[in-house]
């Protein structure tokens, strides 16, 4: 049996960071994914998006660290994992959008957060051509960005590797016991591993590692669709988040959509359902591209004779509240999550991977503690997030 400082399960948005960011810091640290390659879970599926203009102190502070981790990768590391700061946007169309973003922008400025509130004519400059109709106002955070999920995770994935880490691929965990050592032993389909700490980063399957040792984690996965275009010429800044629900009886069970122009040119886009589409079924359906196209030629009708190459269909694994799982569990200690990123696990990632890797150390600081007060298990799920 092989013994480790840390075995994290999972090999995505969570687990490679976190795997980068322990081996760095000498942590003997073994990764675990029943799939082929880092990546292949929801991180593939992930459009790219990259904010830290979040509701919480939580949130943001992890995703400020985490842009500063993407931003600065290619510099620092000469990998190009395509990131581009072009900025996140939020179009108010009717005044109680209007005053819910202005509200917003009060808890976010005291964190230092780059965000203004713009006119509609200064809105125009950076969106040329975004339907003016009823057009309040909108939210803009220049140095929020994007980046490919593919190019990053395997950037990451190689360098924890330059560090030390080690991985096992296509091995499924079977069970998980609590030995007389007090570490855990981790059985899969091909083996067996002992470590001192093991981090549940396992997305959709985090309930399922955590019943394991008889826990209950409020994680429930539900799908959300994707789609990119092919690449034209830069026409447009910034993601652009549209926060209405429709009233088209055309597209009425659509919530949200959002999207934005990579740095290949793609524009890639996201709609969330208003009655949401629970489980971990994959197939893309045929509901989801006349929706999202007809309301994103409304808002943005430059948008119209662009082809789209393909479409998708990944999860959120969500909490009731729509904020993360992170740190111990009382019970076990030794046992730490990383669950329930609610569709946010690619931009928290690399930030939550230096806090797992404190945690482990037992380094925490007092502004990790004080994040991770809003990440907290035993919480009440009372709340909700602001624009999840």
């Amino acid at each position: 049996m092989k013994n480790y400082d840390a075995i994290i399960i999972g090999a995505g948005s969570v687990g490679v960071p976190t795997a980068m960011s322990m081996a760095q810091n000498k942590i003997k640290v073994l990764v675990i994914d029943a799939l082929a390659s880092p990546g292949q879970g929801q991180n593939k599926k992930a459009i790219g998006g990259i904010r830290a203009t979040h509701s919480d102190k939580g949130k943001i502070t992890t995703c400020q660290r985490s842009i500063e981790i993407f931003s600065t990768w290619k510099e620092i590391h000469g990998d190009d994992i395509g990131w581009i700061q072009n900025g996140y946007s939020f179009p108010a169309y009717t005044d109680e959008d209007a005053k819910k973003l202005k509200d917003l922008m009060k808890i976010q400025k005291p964190f230092k957060l780059d965000i203004d509130w713009l006119t509609p004519k200064e809105y125009l400059k950076i969106v040329p051509g975004i339907n003016e109709k009823n057009l309040k106002g909108a939210t803009y955070s220049p140095k929020d960005g994007s980046a490919s999920p593919l190019l990053a995770i395997n950037a990451f994935y190689f360098k924890s590797l330059e560090y030390g880490a080690q991985y096992k691929f296509n091995e499924s965990v079977l069970d998980i016991l609590v030995s007389n050592d007090k570490k855990l032993k981790i059985t899969t389909n091909k083996g067996e591993y002992k470590a001192a700490k093991v981090i549940n980063a396992a997305g959709n399957h985090a309930r399922q590692m955590g019943q394991m040792i008889d826990l209950d984690f409020p994680v429930v996965p539900d799908s959300h669709e994707g789609a990119i275009t092919e690449p034209v010429q830069r026409f447009f800044g910034p993601m652009i988040v549209d926060l209405r629900p429709s009233q088209d009886p055309d597209t009425e069970d659509s919530a949200n959509f959002y999207f934005y122009q990579n740095n290949e040119g793609q524009v890639i886009f996201c709609l969330t359902p208003k009655h949401l589409m629970k489980g971990t079924a994959s197939q893309a359906t045929s509901v989801f591209l006349p929706q999202v196209a007809k309301r994103m030629v409304e808002l943005f009708p430059k948008l119209a004779n662009l082809k789209v190459r393909r479409t998708w269909r990944g999860q959120y694994p969500m909490t009731p509240d729509g904020f993360p799982i992170v740190g111990e569990t009382k019970e076990f200690p030794e046992f730490i999550n990383a669950i329930g990123l609610c569709g946010q696990g690619y931009m928290l990632g690399p930030g939550l991977g230096e806090i797992l890797t404190r945690i482990a150390t037992c380094e925490l600081t007092q502004d990790d503690i004080d994040v991770l007060k809003h990440f907290n298990l035993y919480r009440d799920f009372s709340g909700i997030e602001q624009f999840k």
